[in-house]
């Protein structure tokens, strides 16, 4: 319901949004709507779709990346207290995200960073539930036989990953790669605390602002409800482009 009322206010002019039922259709103005959604202020929306699009396709693939390695780390190599550590990375995954929020920005905020990119950015790259989710598919998708035969054959330990194992748990990276990038395309909290300038505003973020302002300025109202209906499309493509792989990963861990 949330999803229709935002579809049809969407498409109608600022006189229909405000004098039609919520659910009727209205005068069909999507167009200019879009079109006053990416020229106000200078076109400053389409600067936070595109810092949206750099965090999450960024963040998303190096965060991917670094739980695919973990994951496979913890399946393919004996270490001391390996399990002991597995369960700190578990303990993680229960810790919400906004408790550690001002630990971060003061962090951030020691190393000079607040208020740039690798404030929003860095943070991203720390995914436990990825690190077990990564594992999980390790074990179901790297055999050790496999692992064995190619260490026989001469194979390094950096080839054998990239080469041999990498390929096998492709399924398990865009698993992750798309439950990252859902979270960073709405970490809302997490951009609030770290950034000021609003040209490094992600659109989550710079939808609030204009949202904090329609009492004091009435026409930024439509170019909210547009404007959050234009951000919902990159997630729907990117489920949409690559539901063939996740759907696959998800089956595969919940046979492991």
């Amino acid at each position: 319901m949330p999803l229709a009322w935002l579809v049809l206010a969407a498409t109608k002019n600022r006189r229909d949004l405000f004098a039609t039922d919520p659910y009727a259709p209205g005068d069909f103005s999507l167009l200019a709507n879009l079109g006053e959604v990416f020229t106000y202020d200078d076109g400053i929306f389409g600067r936070w779709l595109a810092n949206s699009l750099l965090y999450t396709v960024v963040g998303s693939t190096l965060s991917a990346l670094v739980s695919v390695a973990c994951g496979y780390a913890f399946h393919a190599y004996e270490f001391r207290h390996k399990e002991k550590l597995f369960a700190v990375v578990l303990a993680g995954i229960l810790v919400p995200a906004t408790v550690l929020q001002l630990p971060l920005y003061l962090m951030a905020s020691a190393a000079g960073a607040v208020n740039t990119y690798w404030a929003y950015l860095v943070p991203a790259l720390v995914n436990p539930f990825g690190v077990y989710l990564a594992r999980v598919f390790a074990e179901g998708y790297v055999p050790d036989e496999v692992l064995a035969a190619a260490r026989v054959d001469g194979a390094g330990e950096l080839r054998l990953f990239a080469h041999v194992s990498f390929p096998m748990l492709w399924p398990g990276f865009v698993t992750i790669f798309l439950f990252t990038f859902t979270a960073i395309w709405n970490n809302f909290y997490g951009a609030l605390t770290m950034l000021n300038d609003e040209r490094l505003y992600p659109v989550s973020l710079g939808l609030f602002m204009w949202n904090r302002s329609v009492y004091q300025q009435p026409e930024l109202y439509p170019l909210v409800i547009t404007g959050s209906l234009v951000a919902v499309v990159p997630l729907l493509l990117a489920f949409l482009g690559l539901q063939r792989f996740w759907r696959s990963g998800l089956t595969a861990g919940a046979v492991k």
